[in-house]
């Protein structure tokens, strides 16, 4: 299995056991598959967390979150099916070795497995930011956070993906999350990327 472990080699390193599982819980599937999936998932237990929330916790500047949920990502809404998961999103927060979009990368094959990541790897990016207008805006507005914010929105032929660091002035980035969500919430959810 691959295997999300604390130790000497740093909060969350990546432990590369390659015998994979098949991927049993994603977006479309039902909260309880998103649920009994989790608790099998050697890499999302054992944690703190409540049916489709996982928290792990090394330390107060070493975190790691799990999230199923019944939303897309995006402005919130009313979930149309309140059985249905619409999207799950990881998020790392580490203050010791950072977070890069490699990073995230391959966190998402360690916990999804290679179909997924093979998904990840052949998806077309359909938006990267920060634009060039993104940076002129964040200056002239003195919005520092927008420049900050490094990201990436793709589409695979499964699911569309969604990942974002957020860099230090120094170009260090300590937090990061990635999304896997339905491909059908990808427009909605681009059209509100694009005009933050």
């Amino acid at each position: 299995m691959f295997k999300l472990k604390f130790g000497a080699i740093g909060f969350f390193s990546l432990g590369l056991t390659l015998i994979s599982s098949p991927t049993q819980a994603l977006p479309g599937q039902t909260t309880d598959e998103a649920v009994a999936w989790i608790n099998a998932n050697p890499t999302l237990r054992p944690a703190i967390g409540n049916g489709l929330v996982v928290k792990k916790s090394n330390t107060p500047s070493q975190r790691f979150n799990f999230q199923a949920s019944l939303l897309p990502p995006g402005r919130i809404d009313v979930p149309r099916n309140r059985t249905t998961i619409r999207s799950e999103r990881y998020a790392f927060f580490d203050m010791i070795n950072g977070v890069t979009l490699e990073r995230l990368v391959t966190s998402l094959r360690i916990i999804y497995g290679v179909d997924i990541y093979q998904d990840y790897q052949q998806s077309q990016i359909i938006f990267n930011y920060p634009t060039q207008e993104m940076i002129n805006r964040s200056r002239r507005q003195n919005l520092p956070l927008l420049e900050a914010r490094k990201g990436q929105l793709r589409l695979g032929n499964r699911y569309a993906y969604w990942l974002e660091i957020v860099e230090t002035e120094n170009g260090i980035a300590f937090d990061g999350q990635m999304t896997v969500f339905l491909k059908e919430d990808l427009e909605k959810f681009a059209a509100e990327l694009q005009s933050r």
